[in-house]
């Protein structure tokens, strides 16, 4: 029983140790991503207003060989070259292959939210094994419990990730549910394979 009681206290703390690193990972990434696209725009800000017609004539250019024509390049660049902020934004989009940055994203949101997002879904198998306890001593309905669980959570964040994506719902639940079977099967064979190994026993 103490060994049982280990093992979910250790899951819980992996868990949170594990949204804890992907969250502030998210962080990161976001946060750079930001940074260096508000390094690359100030740079092209630099270069418009110190050298604006050199910076109108190779956007018109970049234009051209996009496959418009010279009369409809100018048009279009003599627009943007009205308004500097759009002006830096379109060099940015066609130099740098680069979103402009947007002010309003905060990379410690996105962190957050990946942080709560694992946990919530991470948790589902652990909590089976919490809410069946007093019903049950059984560990085999415990693990069909907590698989179902995992389940529904995973075909959840199929059914979240469609809907942001515009796709087809049951089909993206479906893969979601096949990735996690997959993942779980070769972390549930691996420790089965293992175990048999080292000869560890209950």
């Amino acid at each position: 029983m103490a060994a049982r009681i280990d093992v979910l206290v250790l899951g819980f703390a992996n868990l949170v140790a594990d949204g804890i690193s992907m969250g502030f990972g998210d962080y990161v990434s976001s946060k750079s991503e930001k940074d260096v696209a508000t390094r690359e725009r100030r740079v092209i800000e630099w270069d418009v207003t110190n050298q604006r017609n050199p910076q109108v004539r190779e956007l018109l250019q970049q234009y051209q060989a996009l496959g418009m024509d010279e009369s409809d390049a100018n048009t279009v660049v003599s627009i943007f070259s009205k308004y500097k902020d759009i002006l830096i934004d379109e060099k940015m989009v066609n130099e740098k292959a680069t979103l402009p940055p947007d002010e309003s994203e905060k990379p410690w949101k996105n962190g957050l939210v990946t942080f709560v997002s694992f946990l919530a879904f991470g948790c589902a198998p652990l909590l089976a094994f919490i809410v069946l306890h007093p019903f049950t001593k059984n560990d085999t309905l415990k693990f069909i419990g907590a698989c179902v669980l995992s389940a529904l959570a995973l075909a959840l964040l199929g059914i979240a990730r469609a809907k942001i994506a515009g796709q087809n719902y049951a089909f993206s639940a479906v893969i979601t549910v096949f990735n996690g079977v997959i993942a779980g099967a070769a972390a549930y064979f691996l420790g089965w394979a293992l175990r048999n190994i080292t000869g560890v026993e209950d």
